[in-house]
């Protein structure tokens, strides 16, 4: 289109050229295509799913700390109270036994769970476990002097035996020797007793009992609880003639005031399996076993061990 001098506009026909590239254009923008719609975010990868069974406990409880979604999964990790839970395959989860010692101030105690998934990508849960009052009895005693009032030379082997024995709990055999359920060490007429009592001796305020006593005569044997390697024979102020067994991953029962002694060190023994007899050695008014465990720092109640949700 061209304006004349005169002001009109005058239209001249399209050349075939311009024809043709107008012809282009409306083809190119026909097949043009339309604009891609935003990619879809990449799924979340699933979530860590922890439960403890049980789910509020006592003090001197043992409670067993499940992960599932964890297929393909490494380095499973975490801790309860800030100590360290040493997880263990079961079936397509994992498991990790933790105790709660018996001192234990009632509240909340956090735990927190970390892994790395079949992806490489790192995952985390965290929460809070209730720890309730167990309400310990007190109990008095009356000994005499000379088991109460340690002299100087008696004081020092205590405090030996001692720092033994704390030297032995930090020893964690990072595999499994336990299997199934746990069963009690002696055939006894009545139930264990007096865990977590809080001992007064001869009117002096004690530490509390961390183990429960099955009454029984001279001479009945006593078992494996479960499956373990003897940790530690010993000769001890308190506790006696004693055996300990390193059931793995932080967990040890203990067998006091024993009058004889039917293993050596370093011997692998199955549940059920002859470990000694009962006797009244060491600090002791009377024939009986002491039975205690401990799981990592914890002072548990051996008996929790007998109900653990853990079947292989």
């Amino acid at each position: 289109m061209r304006v004349s001098r005169a002001g009109k506009r005058k239209i001249f026909p399209m050349d075939r050229r311009s024809a043709l590239l107008v012809t282009l254009a409306s083809v190119l923008l026909t097949h043009l295509p339309a604009a891609a719609a935003p990619a879809a975010p990449a799924p979340a990868p699933p979530s860590v799913q922890v439960r403890l069974v049980p789910a509020t406990v006592r003090q001197g409880d043992t409670v067993v700390v499940f992960v599932a979604g964890t297929r393909g999964a490494r380095d499973v990790e975490g801790s309860l109270g800030g100590h360290h839970l040493a997880f263990f395959p079961y079936g397509a989860e994992y498991a990790a036994l933790a105790g709660v010692d018996l001192e234990t101030k009632p509240g909340k105690l956090p735990w927190r769970i970390g892994l790395v998934d079949s992806a490489g990508t790192p995952r985390k849960a965290a929460g809070a476990l209730t720890v309730k009052a167990a309400g310990f009895p007190v109990q008095r005693l009356t000994l005499p002097g000379k088991m109460v009032d340690l002299d100087p030379e008696a004081e020092r082997r205590a405090a030996n035996e001692a720092v033994r024995m704390r030297a032995l709990y930090d020893t964690v055999t990072p595999e499994r020797l336990w299997r199934g359920s746990f069963t009690r060490p002696v055939a006894s007429r009545k139930p264990g007793e007096g865990f977590g009592s809080r001992r007064i001796i001869n009117g002096q305020p004690r530490m509390p009992h961390s183990g429960i006593d099955y009454s029984a005569d001279r001479g009945t044997p006593v078992v494996a609880s479960n499956r373990g390697r003897v940790a530690l024979l010993g000769e001890f102020f308190f506790a006696g003639r004693l055996v300990a067994l390193d059931h793995g991953l932080g967990l040890y029962t203990l067998y006091f005031h024993l009058d004889g002694v039917s293993v050596t060190e370093g011997q692998v023994v199955e549940r059920g399996q002859t470990v000694g007899t009962v006797g009244t050695t060491g600090r002791s008014t009377g024939p009986h076993l002491h039975f205690a465990a401990q799981l990592g720092p914890a002072r548990i109640n051996p008996p929790e061990l007998f109900a653990l949700p853990v079947r292989d």
